[in-house]
């Protein structure tokens, strides 16, 4: 994970403090781009362990298109808790927006929204030089709607003969917290829909437009930088559909990495 150490430095060494939504302050740094290569091992950070079990969880609770976080998937993934409503409740969030963009038109019939990560599948698998491969979760007409306004809001596919590349645009990137969930979510479904189209997955880009640090992450952030990164686990998947994969059916081989390291979360 080289890539983010040093998307890290630069920002350390180069952003402009800013004021922000949380009141916390940041180093920030607008428009950067960094790549990793899934054939050379699945990019989850070693110089700080990340709780896989929480990206996948999570990213199974977006591809079943739910909004709540009472929902199975998220018994063990908090991370919502904050911005939930009284019921759970988050809004037309991620998962609406990936499985059912613009939802019922209808109380009877109730005709379901555009199902965009199934239209994403069937293209690569129909016409795999399609430059409309694309996933968007910045709904304009339901931002009002949602608990938060999605920070990773679009992505693409591009199948290069057997190899299917991703990328992705974040508007908004936190580096000491969010962003490895991010990189090892993105990578996990870049996986998941290769293998439903039997194609292998391989490079992902990360485009984030203000990529910041918190000024209360700078300390444990120098701390990690001085960590020296360790081989990349692999993944072993259950040969199953994208809709059909559940928790049980991922499991991660390999993973060594450093201590964890706390970090506040800034609401």
């Amino acid at each position: 994970m080289k890539q983010y150490c040093e998307l890290i430095r630069h920002v350390l060494d180069h952003g402009e403090q800013r004021c922000d939504r949380t009141g916390t302050g940041t180093l920030s740094v607008f428009g950067t781009q960094s790549k990793y290569d899934l054939r050379e091992g699945f990019p989850l950070l070693t110089t700080k362990k990340v709780l896989f079990a929480a990206v996948a969880r999570e990213l199974l609770w977006f591809l079943r298109g739910s909004t709540n976080i009472n929902d199975d998937l998220t018994q063990h993934t908090p991370i919502w808790n904050a911005w939930a409503d009284e019921l759970g409740e988050l809004g037309p969030i991620y998962g609406y927006q990936w499985r059912s963009w613009g939802g019922p038109r209808s109380a009877e019939g109730r005709e379901e929204g555009i199902d965009q990560i199934r239209r994403a599948i069937d293209l690569i698998k129909q016409d795999p030089s399609s430059r409309r491969i694309l996933v968007s979760a910045w709904n304009v007409s339901d931002l009002d709607k949602m608990a938060l306004p999605p920070c990773h809001l679009l992505f693409q596919f591009y199948v290069a003969g057997e190899r299917l590349d991703c990328q992705l645009y974040q508007r908004s990137a936190d580096l000491a917290l969010g962003v490895p969930f991010n990189i090892a979510s993105y990578a996990l479904l870049m996986e998941l829909i290769a293998q439903e189209c039997n194609l292998q997955a391989g490079v992902f880009t990360h485009t984030i437009g203000d990529a910041h640090v918190y000024l209360n992450h700078i300390k444990g952030l120098e701390k990690q930088l001085t960590r020296e990164p360790m081989a990349l686990p692999r993944l072993k998947i259950a040969e199953k559909g994208v809709d059909d994969i559940r928790f049980e059916d991922i499991e991660l081989i390999g993973y060594q990495h450093h201590p964890f390291i706390k970090f506040p979360i800034a609401v």
